[in-house]
Order: C-alpha cells, then structure tokens, then sequence
C-alpha cells in the first residue's frame, strides 16, 4: 500500500502512549491502533509532533511503527514522520518505516529555512535521498516551525518533487491559501495533491468546503472528524455544521497551546484508549482544576449528543 493524491478521509495524529513512570507503552499503542480504526480513521499518522516523536529514541521509534504497522495489518494507510535535524536520520527512519509497511512519510522544514530558494532546495534533496518510491507528505506547520510556505513555492515544490503526494495543511489562517491552490492547480491542469488539514480540527467544515480531501489532526473524538467529513462529501453542509458546532466548546479547549496534549491524552485515556494520560518532560500535566474543566466538558458534549440522538 503506497501513498498517492487521491488519499482522503481522516488520518488521526496518533499519540504515543506512555506508562506512568515514563516508559513507552506497546500495549495501549495497539489498543490505541484499535481505537482509531474503530471510530472513523481511513488512514493513520504516527510519530508526529503530536506523538512527541523528538522525546523517543531511535529505538523507541522504531518499536513503536513495528507495534503500529503490526497491528493495522495493512488495513489502512500509515504515515508516518520521519522529520529531522539531519538527512541521514530521516532518511534510515524512512526506509525502515517503509520496508515495514508505511505508506508514506512526513516531512516538515527545517526551521533555519526561510526563503524559497531554500525550501525548494530542501525538499528537493530529501526526495533526492529518499529515492522516487517513497511517497511524501509535506508538512507545512508555520505556528510550531517558525517557516511560511507561499503558494508559488508549494506549487514549485509539488511540480519538481511526483513523489510529494499530499500537503499537510496547517496554517492559520490559511483559508485563502488552501482556496488559491485548488483554483491555481484547477485552471492551468496542474497537479492536484491531496490536502489533509490539521489544526486540531478548529476550521474543519470551512476548509473541506474549500477543497480539503479530510483531516490529518488529533482531536481525541475522531469519530466527530468522520462523521464531518462523510456530511460533508455528501453535501449536507448544515448537518456537518452541526455535528462540528457540538464538539466546538472541547475542540477549542483541546487546541490550546501547551496544554492541549495533555488534554487529548487525558480524553484518550478516559475513552479507553491508553492506559496513562503521561507526557513526557518537558510537557504539560493537568492539575486538578484542568480535570475538573475537562470533565464538565466531556460531560456537555456527551449531553449534547445524547439529544441529537
């Protein structure tokens, strides 16, 4: 199973379980596996920022994709994040995730690269490196990584590079941006990729509305991204709305910065998910006023959806 441009759905931001002293936890990694398959995902994405990749060694890296790959089974397309500081890491986790049944990789900037002489050079040698057989996801991340993709240099990107099959988009705002590649790729018959967005979900309906093919994010109710998604395909933009507008007050709560993966693995945790909601240093925990919001949260929402029916 290889990635390509007609990839869609939603590719849960999958996190990495830990126990509570701090060690990876392979059981919950495929008790979490089972979790995203059986609420909404078509695909999966491991070892993202989400999923606190730069905290494992490379070790726990590639015991954690052998556990995940192992456990999909080849139900469903993997991604998974391969980003680093240097080439010859990215490139062995790479391989070693393909060879072990990936679909493809993510690839973000580096944050020393501004220009686009520069970003164009970059994805360039990573794909170089890479080899043509192994298909990309780039990822563009401006509020974390401190790097603005233009839409000239994404399309001068997507056209040198077949192998970059899909746009991580996670700018904000980014709207107009997502809006300009689809009208630009539309009128001059060029290239369209696959734009899965992230955000935490925040503007999901507005940019499947502008041309979004599903959601690379990790909001900790999945389902609610399936559900959005599939309502949206079938042009029932109102009901899609509603289903989002339910989920709005948690989503929002969940995508505050710092704080927002402790939550999620909190959510997760409750749900069933994993069995520890445990961050590793330096990361944020929930002191008892957090849980006690959380809960009056959670408690909304499934009051919310219990009267939806």
């Amino acid at each position: 199973m290889r990635l390509d441009e007609s990839a869609s759905g939603v590719f849960p931001i999958s996190a990495t379980p830990f126990s509570d002293d701090g060690r990876l936890d392979l059981a919950s990694a495929e008790r979490l596996t089972d979790f995203y398959a059986g609420h909404g995902a078509t695909g999966l994405t491991i070892l993202g920022m989400m999923g606190e990749a730069p905290k494992l060694s490379p070790q726990e890296s590639s015991d954690f994709l052998k556990v995940v790959l192992g456990r999909v089974a080849g139900r469903f397309p993997v991604v998974v994040g391969v980003s680093s500081p240097g080439m010859a890491a990215l490139v062995a986790l790479a391989h070693e995730a393909i060879e072990a049944g990936a679909a493809g990789v993510m690839v973000a900037p580096l944050p020393s690269q501004k220009t686009e002489e520069q970003l164009i050079g970059y994805y360039a040698a990573v794909c170089a490196a890479l080899g043509p057989d192994v298909p990309v996801v780039l990822q563009d991340f401006p509020l974390t990584l401190g790097v603005n993709f233009s839409v000239p240099t994404l399309e001068a990107i997507f056209a040198a590079n077949p192998q970059i099959v899909m746009l991580k988009h996670e700018d904000w705002p980014g709207l107009s941006k997502l809006s300009r590649l689809r009208r630009n790729a539309a009128e001059r018959g060029s290239r369209r990729v696959s734009i899965l967005v992230g955000n935490g979900g925040l503007f999901l309906p507005q940019e499947l509305a502008r041309g979004a093919d599903g959601a690379m994010t990790g909001y900790a109710y999945p389902e609610m991204l399936a559900d959005v998604v599939t309502r949206m395909r079938a042009g029932d933009e109102e009901g899609a709305e509603d289903v989002f507008d339910a989920h709005l007050p948690l989503i929002r709560h969940e995508t505050q910065p710092g704080l927002g993966l402790a939550i999620r693995k909190e959510i997760l945790r409750r749900r069933g998910a994993i069995a520890s909601a445990h961050v590793r240093a330096p990361g944020p925990k929930l002191d008892a006023i957090d849980q006690a919001e959380l809960t009056r949260l959670m408690d909304r929402l499934e009051r919310r959806l219990a009267q939806r029916g």
